[in-house]
């Protein structure tokens, strides 16, 4: 029986999807794709962060100061307990570092839809912040072991630059590296253009590998 459209799912990626793909080099990139697409169309998926997420996001908003993140590692299930006790000290870490912590309050963030040639990318923040001087910051958390390679640093800010009048305008995107508690924020010696010239080959790439995995 040949495939039809749904067995067929169209070319896709997730912000965080795509950075990892374009931090991959070789056959690792194809396989990479291959199990993307696996798993989109089986529909599976789990996201183990989800309490971090909220338990910083609390902490922000009524600035407690991290009480939340600190109590988190023990109210997840104990499956889990490792990867939070790795991930919490550098969210502490970063929480403390912000500028004015008692005054900074959480904004309203809006995933976005891009296009980078014909590949539809899923730009969705964990978090905006609003400082009182009125500066706003789109925030994504990279929660992996590693830390943020700088083309993964330069491909998610620029993509959230992107598209920041529809995720939270006059933003400016930052990147935190969770483990390590160290934000990153655009190089303004980087050529945009170059940067999305890039993109668009490694997009296209992507989309090409999508349609060919099996």
């Amino acid at each position: 029986m040949s495939p039809t459209a749904t067995d067929t799912p169209t070319p896709y990626a997730t912000l965080l999807g795509f950075t990892r793909y374009v931090d991959r080099t070789g056959p690792a990139k194809a396989t990479f794709v291959g199990g993307l697409r696996r798993q989109r169309a089986s529909r599976s998926g789990f996201n183990p962060h989800g309490q971090l997420v909220k338990a910083l996001k609390t902490d922000i908003a009524f600035h407690t100061g991290g009480t939340h993140l600190s109590a988190v590692v023990d109210l997840v299930k104990p499956r889990w307990r490792p990867l939070y006790e790795a991930l919490v000290p550098g969210a502490l870490a970063w929480l403390r570092s912000l500028d004015e912590p008692d005054t900074v309050q959480l904004a309203q963030t809006h995933d976005a839809l891009g296009m980078l040639g014909g590949l539809p990318v899923k730009i969705n923040p964990h978090l905006g912040l609003r400082y009182a001087d009125g500066r706003a910051e789109a925030v994504r958390l990279h929660l992996d072991e590693q830390p943020p390679s700088n083309e993964a640093v330069i491909a998610t800010l620029h993509l959230m630059a992107r598209h920041m009048g529809q995720v939270l305008p006059h933003a400016e995107p930052v990147l935190v590296d969770v483990r390590r508690g160290v934000a990153h924020r655009r190089d303004t010696s980087v050529k945009t253009d170059q940067v999305e010239r890039w993109l668009a080959g490694e997009a296209a790439a992507f989309a090409a590998i999508w349609t060919t995995a099996a």
